[in-house]
């Protein structure tokens, strides 16, 4: 039997999605900021999260 094929499973898979809304302004600054640091919007979201979880209470 041949082996199976395709993508690697990942140790983390990212597979929750979420929906979020945002104004015409903070989209235009979210995207200066993805552009200028060379992230996705994705990434740059994730790390917002990060820092407030890791945010000291």
């Amino acid at each position: 039997m041949s082996p199976r094929t395709g993508r690697p499973k990942l140790d983390n898979p990212k597979d929750v999605d979420i929906k979020v809304r945002l104004d015409s302004q903070t989209n235009e600054r979210l995207l200066e900021y993805c552009k200028a640091n060379n992230l996705t919007r994705a990434a740059a979201l994730r790390k917002g999260v990060y820092l407030i979880l890791d945010e000291k209470k």
